[in-house]
């Protein structure tokens, strides 16, 4: 289910090679999306020799619902400057569906931190730099993405905005290669037919509280578990740049969010006082699992679009932002200075094969994990109370800071597996029962 290219079947391919040309022009090439996974590969794509790159994005001031956490190692990595991230989280508590409270953060050095970002600022920078360089903005919303085959030329419709116009024009442009970076909604998606896939509803309310509360969130986030706040993952309370992020998120639920978001709000009624004002509310689907196909003919698919979204963790920025800027790195290695048209497949050896490589193991072992901890109360109990330990603490926080799975300590992880044994026994014997809730027609659309 997790759709890793590795020995996977083509899906529909196109037949012609890589075309040699001189067609006295530059190629050109549509990034449909500005958000992190969009604006990183029109970055890539705007340095390029003989490439012109358009960036299509509905919204330029767009404010994605977003916990906005990204890794330490993105900082550097995507030179992001210091005032990017609002809040440096430096400790987390964990809390159980019994209410045990878990501190969490203890082996972190000095200066390792969780970034805390809104997506509104960090969007635009990164889009900005993109423009900087040379990719050309449209504000439009794409509707269309036609071809006669896989290989193009690729027309693309859209309606474009021009400033203070509220009904769009109705526009097309032709392209010799697209990247959908158009979220979990991807219409680049579906004009290639890159199949469907489960897709979790993440709720979030932005929310004001009295400074003397704001500086207890000042480094701190906090993750709730439990099947009142959501049967299937977590909920939480991420410090934004002058309020919090209250939210949660369920696939096999999705239309009770609204109450699991009222369950949220309950438990951490106290620690945001007497009058929280709400800001904002959002709501937005995450994708579950990898697209069937991510790359057809000459399109291919990053960030949501292509379903980079971890389990577990349901983190997606970073995934987003390496993905956009490795599958144009790639296209543009294969287009040799653009005087070449990459094929399907040497697209599919090289941005998939690396990025399922590079990733694949991150996605599989946080599948696993959602799988076996997120069922319960008491496996629910079990995780918050693993988390108490220092290793585990660190094997954690290094694989998420720095993207890549950690642990290979034979002797240390056999002590886990017993912790992990005892931490079940010891959750199922002190755990509610889950409440029993029933969801029969969106249950029969479920993959």
């Amino acid at each position: 289910a997790l759709g890793l290219n590795i020995g996977a079947t083509p899906a529909p391919s196109s037949s012609r090679g890589a075309v040699s040309m001189d067609l006295g022009r530059p190629l050109r090439v549509a990034v449909v999306g500005g958000g992190p996974s969009g604006a990183c590969a029109a970055e890539i794509f705007a340095k390029a020799p003989n490439i012109d790159c358009t960036l299509f994005e509905r919204k330029m001031d767009n404010c994605k619902p977003c916990g906005g956490a990204i890794p330490l190692c993105m900082v550097d990595e995507f030179e992001l400057p210091p005032e990017i991230v609002d809040r440096r989280v430096r400790k987390m508590k964990m809390i159980s569906p019994s209410g045990r409270e878990v501190d969490v953060g203890r082996t972190l050095k000095e200066n390792e931190y969780i970034g805390m970002t809104r997506r509104e600022v960090l969007d635009a920078y990164l889009r900005d730099r993109a423009v900087e360089l040379g990719a050309k903005p449209v504000t439009g919303l794409v509707q269309k993405v036609e071809f006669e085959d896989a290989d193009g030329p690729y027309t693309i419709k859209y309606s474009e905005y021009k400033p203070g116009e509220k009904k769009g024009t109705p526009s097309e442009a032709e392209f010799d290669i697209i990247v959908g970076a158009d979220g979990a909604n991807s219409r680049t998606a579906k004009a290639i037919d890159a199949g469907e896939y489960n897709f979790a509803i993440a709720f979030q309310e932005r929310i004001k509280i009295p400074d003397e509360k704001m500086k207890y969130y000042e480094d701190l986030a906090e993750m709730y578990v439990g099947d009142d706040v959501s049967p299937d993952f977590y909920a939480w309370v991420f410090p934004k740049y002058d309020h919090v992020g209250v939210g949660t998120g369920t696939v096999v639920n999705r239309p009770a969010i609204s109450e699991y978001q009222a369950a949220i709000r309950e438990r951490c009624a106290d620690r945001l006082g007497p009058d929280p004002k709400v800001m904002k509310v959002e709501a937005h689907p995450i994708p579950e699992h990898m697209r069937p196909r991510r790359v057809v003919g000459r399109v291919a698919l990053v960030g949501d679009a292509a379903g980079y979204v971890t389990k577990c963790s349901g983190e997606g920025i970073y995934f987003a932002a390496k993905s956009g800027r490795m599958a144009a790195e790639e296209i543009v290695a294969l287009t040799a200075g653009g005087t070449r048209l990459p094929t399907e497949m040497e697209i599919k050896d090289t941005y998939l094969k690396k990025f399922d490589a590079a990733y694949g193991p991150t996605y599989l072992v946080l599948d696993i994990l959602q799988k076996v901890f997120y069922t319960n109360n008491g496996a629910r109990e079990a995780f918050v109370d693993m988390c108490a330990s220092d290793y585990v603490q660190k094997v954690t926080f290094d694989s998420y800071l720095y993207k890549k799975v950690q642990g290979n300590d034979p002797i240390n992880d056999i002590k886990l597996l017993f912790n992990t044994i005892g931490s079940v026994i010891k959750g199922n014997a002190i755990a509610k029962p889950d409440r029993t809730f029933s969801n029969p027609v969106e249950s029969l659309k479920r993959l």
